[in-house]
C-alpha cells in the first residue's frame, strides 16, 4: 500500500526535524511551500521531502491543499493530510494497514489537538484527513474540508493518533477575513457560521459574535447538538464580557439543555456562579458537571471541564456551605487530577487543618 503525506507551510523550519522523524514511515513526503524566508524548503529537501515552492494568490488554505494534493503521485493509494506542527505517533502505518481494506476512500483517527500544562491530553477528537488519492478536493478558504465527488467509505482507525503541537505565538490574524470570505461564498454554510461567529468572538466584537451565532442557531441545517451548545456558551461569554450575566446564565442553561451529555455548559455555570460568591448555585452546577462521565470527542469539548477545575468548584462551594467532609473529599479529588497545583495542595491542607479543629 502506497501511503504519501502531504502538507503546506510557510516558515516552518522549527518544526521539520520532528515533523520528518514521524513520517518515517510513508513511502514519500511531499511539501507545498508558499513563500518561507527562514530555510524551510533546503531543510526538508535535506530531510528527504519532495518540495514544492509557489505563491497562493489570493491566499486561501482550500486552494494550497488542492495544490499540494496534485503533487502527489497518481499511483499513491493513501493520501495522509497534515501540517508541519502536527507529528504522526509511533504505530501509525501498521494501525491504518490492519484497517484499510480494498474499497475504503478515508479513514477517521484520533487527533489531539491541544495539550494540557503537563504534557496531557487535551482537546481531543476523531479528525478524517486521510483519503484515497482520487475523488477529493479542499473547500472554503479557511477551516477548509476535504470534499468527496463520489460515495464514500468511511473506516475509523482509534489506534491512529495524530498530535497537534503548535506554536502558541503564531498570529490567527488570516483567519478573520478569510472566514468572512467563506460564508459570503457559501452562506448556507452552518458550520462555517459558527466558526465566523467564534472568530468574532475571539477578537472581542461581542456583538457581531452574537449576531452571527444567532444566525447559526437560526439555520435549518444547524442540527448538532454539539455544536449548537458550542454556539450558545459562546454567546454567553459574549453577555459576561458585557457585564449581562444574567443573560450569559440564560444561555449556559440553553446549552446544557441542548447538550446534556457534555459538561462544558454546566461547568461554566458552576464557574459562573463561584465569580457571584453563589455557593447553593456553584455547588449545583459543579455536581451536575460531575455527574457526566464520559466525555464526547468533538472539537467543542474545553479540557478544563474534564480537569480537576470542577472538583475545585465543588470544594469551594461545600467549604463556605459548611460541609467540610464534603469539601475535603473533592479538594483531594482535584488533588489526585492536578498533583503539580500549588493552590490546590494548599486549599485541601488548610481545609484539613480547619476541618480537624471544627
Amino acid at each position: 500500500m502506497k501511503t504519501i503525506v502531504y502538507t503546506i507551510c510557510k516558515n516552518e523550519a522549527q518544526f521539520a526535524e520532528r515533523f520528518m522523524a514521524s513520517c518515517a514511515g510513508a513511502d514519500g513526503v511531499y511539501v507545498l511551500d508558499s513563500g518561507s524566508t527562514d530555510g524551510t524548503p533546503e531543510l526538508l529537501r535535506a530531510l528527504g521531502a519532495a518540495v514544492y515552492e509557489q505563491t497562493i494568490t489570493p491566499w486561501r488554505f482550500d486552494a494550497a491543499r488542492n495544490a499540494s494534493l496534485a503533487l502527489l503521485p497518481e499511483d499513491a493509494d493513501v493520501c495522509i493530510c497534515l501540517d508541519l506542527d502536527e507529528v504522526l505517533c509511533p504505530g501509525w502505518r501498521e494501525a491504518l494497514e490492519a484497517a484499510w481494506a480494498p474499497g475504503t476512500t478515508r479513514a477517521r483517527y484520533t487527533y489531539v489537538w491541544s495539550h494540557t500544562p503537563d504534557g496531557g491530553d487535551g482537546v481531543v477528537f476523531f479528525a478524517d484527513k486521510i483519503h484515497a488519492r482520487h475523488g477529493y478536493r479542499w473547500t472554503h478558504p479557511v477551516h477548509e474540508v476535504l470534499t468527496p465527488d463520489r460515495a464514500e467509505s468511511c473506516i475509523t482507525v482509534p489506534a491512529l493518533r495524530v498530535e497537534h503541537w503548535p506554536d502558541s505565538s503564531k498570529s490567527r490574524g488570516q483567519y478573520l477575513p478569510l472566514l468572512e470570505l467563506s460564508v459570503a461564498e457559501d452562506p448556507g454554510d452552518d458550520r462555517n457560521m459558527h466558526y465566523l461567529g467564534r472568530e468574532y468572538m475571539f477578537h472581542g466584537r461581542w456583538g457581531d459574535a452574537m449576531a452571527t451565532l444567532m444566525r447559526h442557531l437560526s439555520m435549518p441545517t444547524a442540527t448538532w447538538a454539539a455544536e449548537r451548545a458550542a454556539s450558545m456558551r459562546y454567546i454567553a461569554r459574549c453577555c459576561d464580557a458585557l457585564g449581562d450575566w444574567r443573560s450569559a446564565a440564560y444561555w449556559l442553561e440553553r446549552a446544557a439543555d441542548e447538550a446534556p451529555s457534555q459538561r462544558e455548559a454546566p461547568y461554566a455555570l458552576a464557574l459562573l456562579y463561584y465569580r457571584r460568591s453563589d455557593w447553593p448555585l456553584c455547588r449545583y452546577w459543579a455536581a451536575q458537571t460531575l455527574s457526566i462521565t464520559e466525555r464526547d470527542h468533538n472539537y467543542m469539548t474545553e479540557p478544563e471541564a474534564w480537569g480537576a477545575e470542577p472538583y475545585d468548584l465543588m470544594a469551594i462551594s461545600n467549604w463556605h456551605l459548611g460541609q467540610c467532609n464534603d469539601a475535603i473529599a473533592a479538594a483531594e479529588a482535584a488533588v489526585r487530577l492536578a498533583p503539580k497545583d500549588a493552590r490546590l495542595a494548599r486549599n485541601l491542607e488548610i481545609m484539613r487543618q480547619r476541618g480537624a479543629k471544627a
